[in-house]
């Protein structure tokens, strides 16, 4: 792949805002109120849905006890900021962590919180390795009930003779040999190299879950073609003949054919499980079912299926339509390296699983969580993505309740055909990787994206699930936090001290302890009394405010969201029909329901400036605790029983609760200034889709090596998942970061899409100048470098909204097919143009850096000094700063100079750096617009040009003639590295023809060539010749 000219695609189309509509309606039950479940001392016995006897493992279930076995105390408080609870708080339930005793740092208004914390409580610690809060794979009833199912053959036979064909799908029915099921299977081909495969119930007791909202539209078919008919055997070619997919009828098996070469395949492990619904056991008449159902209550007792009730702890899960998982396995040819399917706190490279716990996605606040751990955490995003030298592939499973994921990859044989006799015995070992999908509930809903390339699978998942939106410029400066800035002065005391000491910032964040008791949209009246005033402050600095508003709402009539969101019934329900009140921050709380489109606009109107008192339009949103965190509940989070709008439980949509709060919370903001103004808005909890509508981070991190080291792997899969808008907390929430640590944390940061300082309540504080003069110093320079480089972050941000380009990504997507980077997730690039690699270990002084590319130029970012020989190099380092390596080919537009925050560098001057590859080349471009509202959008009021050197001429042209932008800034500086000899002269040509000598220097060791003063229009089109 030619350096740079990917990136050169004329106008591509801006992405719409984010909307918050919703335009789906299949996910309704056929009833409406759910029966009320089975109220037995035991789980009532039910026939196993699944119905495969067949081939039952031979390993106990159960080895390792659940956690209410042991007589673990499930049920008390403690995940995420879950486990922080001042004494103010109005918590006083039994068993709820407050903070440990304060350090001396700690300002005066949290020291005394936590002074008079009552003794003898957890503290964060203790909560933070509490791991008998959290299920084990083994402790998942469903999970134990599919993993019954072992390799072998299918126990589903398509049935060919039922196949119709339409311009839409293909559609045929299978059954399943024992129980005699019919499942309804849809093949759909869709614009793009993309295939749907949908398996439900032919004939449900009621509607199936299907996720609404996170695709942007149904996706545009294209009709198959059935182009031969053999026995046993459905063949479909794509309307462009490279693919073609056969399904086998028994057993009951689709394969997925790109020019001859297998791809993947499809319950070809026999492990397609799929429970059809059921009357509960108390609604059964006839005899053979009550004679089935008491012949499976021993087997029940003995495996404990969790069928229609399941244990944990001392919560009882209550399972009113009864068991309904659903899962399938496919196997990945000729692939041995799989990545995504985040969040974990895990390696880029997904591993083996078949000797240890899936992948489990299940959204979650794990305070303290541990690293190289496949639990999940806060978000998830069910997306795969397989890479192999010709080709990546993914896998895109849309159901949005508990997800587990297995991998298993193995060498097999395969028979080499060369034509010859002699050969046609000989084999060869090749890759396999086999992946099982296992969820609780919902339908097989599943998109396999066939690439070829890995910026091709980026455009297909954008395609059905959205691009990043675009960031207002300000929400990509650096932003400073801490849970919690106490009160007016102090937040206008952390302001000063950036300017005093000359570290540009631009927004500063208040945690919970702002609001009146934990009530959202309100103020602590006594700790801010004017909030307007202080936002204006901050307005004349040129600067902005976050603020947190998570979902749970306190339960306290006189709180007017609480008493309007009661009065309207707007609150998620319990199995009675009650509202369901759970513990967190305010204490007793209720749950927005956010899957309801009438209380997502009803949210979305509380960000009015007339409603929300004392905000203005340079506030803006922080959603926390959305998984959602539920302090006293199964896994601290909401009971899964729980009933949502349609009646839907809660079970079926866990995954998507953060993704629709984040929804609101941003079509509010747009709201609130009639259309025109970008939102910014941050989310713990997110799933497939939310790039639409923000960024995300990493969860509460801690303060060790190890976590600064794991948050480059997070990031890079969270980043190949659509979500470009990513970061991790810097210097680590939990505990105290040594000075060594904060520093590389920070020149990490700088170089990641989402730069945000954070600490506890716990922590000292944490502000970059506590840490002496030298840290202060290079901590400023890690941040200025960071305002710097805003125009090629910024242009990274627009190619990643218009066409799905992640701005952080993993070096084997940039060189695909270099094995030796498959595995690499130390550095990372940042665009086509820029290698990172931070250090991530303590007192190193060298690190091991891999220059991809043989037929590659590397050179130092800061000193411009051509790297030789690339490959993997011993770079020796020092606390000053972490290896970055411009490529060569490229062009990266910078600012001359940092400025104390975004809006002050508006004017300030341009600078290229022109890396010149082996052929003396290079290509980069520069998008520009006002950098806050959607006038790129609704006026085309935007800039994009092209900068290219070819034959000792750097020129620069319009990238899209409907963009339209003024603006003063000029291109001050050009500095050329890799320029081979000392030019005889330099000009510079303008549109109109007139040609000037310009005054440079040249630096022979170097080979760099540097012209200043030019003053050349940013927005025309000119020319400098080096001759």
């Amino acid at each position: 792949m030619g350096t740079g000219t990917r990136h050169l695609e004329s106008c591509p189309a801006p992405a719409a805002p984010a909307s918050s509509s919703s335009a789906s309606s299949r996910s309704t039950p056929a009833s409406g109120r759910r029966r009320s479940p089975h109220r037995g001392a035991a789980a009532a016995a039910a026939i196993p849905p699944h119905g495969g006897r067949g081939r039952a493992s031979s390993a106990p279930l159960g080895a390792t006890p659940p956690s209410w076995a042991r007589g673990s105390g499930a049920g008390k408080g403690g995940g995420g900021r879950s486990s922080r609870c001042p004494a103010s708080d109005p918590l006083r339930f039994a068993g709820h962590p407050r903070g440990s005793p304060a350090s001396a740092a700690a300002p005066p208004a949290a020291a005394a919180a936590m002074e008079a914390a009552v003794p003898g409580e957890a503290s964060v610690q203790d909560e933070a390795v509490d791991k008998s809060n959290f299920k084990e794979c083994n402790q998942i009833a469903f999970y134990r009930r599919q993993k019954l199912l072992r390799p072998g053959k299918s126990l589903y036979r398509a049935l060919l003779d039922s196949v119709t064909l339409s311009d839409e799908n293909v559609k045929f029915q299978i059954i399943h040999e024992e129980n005699k099921v019919l499942l309804q299977v849809e093949i759909y081909e869709i614009e793009g190299n993309i295939f749907r495969i949908k398996i439900n119930e032919a004939a449900p007791l009621r509607a199936r879950y299907e996720v609404p909202d996170v695709l942007i539209k149904e996706p545009t078919t294209q009709r198959l073609s059935v182009p031969q008919k053999e026995a046993g055997i459905l063949v479909l070619t794509s309307v462009n003949k490279d693919y073609m997919l056969q399904v086998t009828a028994n057993p009951f098996q689709v394969e997925l054919h790109s020019k001859g070469e297998t791809v993947l395949s499809m319950n070809s492990n026999g492990l397609l499980y799929f429970e059809h619904l059921q009357p509960p056991p108390s609604d059964r008449k006839s005899t053979a079912e009550n004679e089935e159902a008491a012949s499976d209550s021993s087997k029940e007792k003995q495996e404990d299926l969790g069928l229609w009730q399941e244990k944990f702890g001392s919560f009882l899960d209550f399972k009113a339509h009864g068991p309904s998982s659903v899962g399938v396995d496919f196997s990945l040819h000729g692939f041995d390296h799989v990545y995504g399917i985040p969040q974990h706190a895990e390696s880029l490279l997904l591993k083996n699983t078949s000797d240890g716990d899936a992948y489990r996605l299940y959204n979650l606040d794990i305070f303290g969580h541990k690293i190289h751990e496949k639990i999940g955490i806060y978000g998830s995003v069910p997306l795969l993505l397989a890479h192999k030298p010709n080709r990546t592939s993914g896998i895109f499973w849309l159901n949005s309740s508990e997800t587990l994921v297995d991998i298993n990859t193995k060498a097999v044989a395969e028979h080499i055909q060369s034509g010859s006799a002699a050969d046609t015995a000989k084999q060869r070992a090749v890759p396999l990787t086999d992946v099982r999908w296992m969820s609780e509930s919902g339908i097989i809903d599943v998109f396999l994206l066939m690439g070829p390339t890995a910026f091709d699978i980026f455009k297909q998942f954008a395609q059905l699930t959205g691009t990043q939106a675009l960031p207002p410029l300000f929400s990509l400066g650096y932003h400073q936090c801490r849970w919690n800035y106490e009160d007016e002065q102090d937040v206008k005391a952390v302001d000063a001290g950036f300017d005093e000491h000359d570290i540009p910032y631009d927004v500063i964040w208040l945690d919970i302890e702002h609001t009146d008791g934990k009530r959202y949209f309100t103020w602590d009246k006594k700790k801010f009394q004017n909030p307007k005033r202080m936002q204006e402050l901050l307005r004349k600095k040129k600067r902005k405010l976050v603020v947190i508003v998570d979902p749970h709402i306190k339960v306290d009539p006189m709180y007017a969201l609480y008493s309007q969101g009661k009065d309207k019934g707007y609150f998620v329900k319990d199995r009675n029909g009650q509202d369901f009140e759970g513990i967190c921050w305010p204490g007793s709380s209720c749950y927005l329901d956010f899957t309801n489109p009438e209380v997502r606009k009803w949210y979305a109107d509380q960000f009015a400036f007339k409603t929300y008192k004392g905000s203005t339009n340079i506030l803006f949103v922080w959603n926390d605790m959305n998984e959602p965190s539920v302090f006293k509940g199964a896994e601290l989070t909401m009971q899964k029983d729980a009933v949502h709008y349609k009646n839907w439980e809660h079970r079926e949509l866990h995954n998507l609760y953060g993704f629709y709060q984040q929804m609101a919370t941003a079509e509010g903001l747009i709201k609130r200034s009639s259309g025109k103004e970008r939102p910014f808005v941050l989310t713990r909890s997110f799933f497939a889709g939310s790039q639409k509508y923000g960024a995300v981070w990493t969860g509460d991190n801690t303060a060790e090596w190890g976590y600064l080291k794991i948050s480059i792997p997070m990031l890079l899969t969270i980043s190949l998942a659509g979500i470009s808008f990513c970061g991790a907390d810097v210097g680590g929430f939990i505990g105290d970061p040594e000075p060594e640590l904060l520093v590389r944390w920070y020149q990490a940061g700088a170089y990641q899409p989402f730069f945000r300082g954070h600490s506890n309540m716990e922590s000292k504080r944490r502000e970059p100048w506590l840490f002496g003069e030298k840290n202060t110093q290079i901590i400023r320079e890690a941040i200025r470098e960071r305002y710097v480089l805003l125009p090629y972050l910024y242009t990274l941000f627009y190619r990643a909204h218009t066409v799905a380009e992640p701005v952080m990504r993993p070096l084997w997507v940039e060189f695909p097919g270099k094995l030796e980077t498959f595995g690499v997730e130390n550095e990372y690039m940042l665009g086509n143009a820029l290698l990172v690699h931070p250090v991530t270990d303590k007192e190193a002084k060298a690190v091991s850096v891999l220059l991809p590319g043989s037929e590659e130029i590397w050179y130092d970012f800061r000193t411009f000094i051509r790297m030789e020989d690339p490959g993997t190099l011993k770079i020796p380092v020092t606390l000053d700063n972490i290896p970055v390596f411009q490529r060569g080919g490229t062009v990266i537009p910078l600012k001359t100079t940092a400025g104390k925050s975004t809006e002050w560098m508006i004017d300030v001057s341009y600078e290229l750096h022109v890396a010149l590859d082996t052929e003396a080349r290079a290509i980069g471009e520069l998008y520009l617009d006002d950098g806050h509202s959607f006038q790129y959008l609704h006026k085309k009021q935007f800039l994009y040009r092209k900068f290219t050197f070819h034959k000792n001429i750097l020129s620069s042209s319009c990238m899209c003639e409907s963009g339209q932008y003024h603006t003063t800034c000029v291109v001050e500086r050009v500095v050329f590295l890799g320029v081979g000899q000392q030019p005889t002269s330099v000009s510079v040509c303008s549109k109109d023809g007139k040609e000037k000598e310009v005054v440079f220097t040249y630096d022979t060791k170097t080979s760099v060539l540097m012209l200043e003063n030019l003053a050349l229009s940013i927005d025309a089109d000119w020319k400098i010749c080096v001759k």
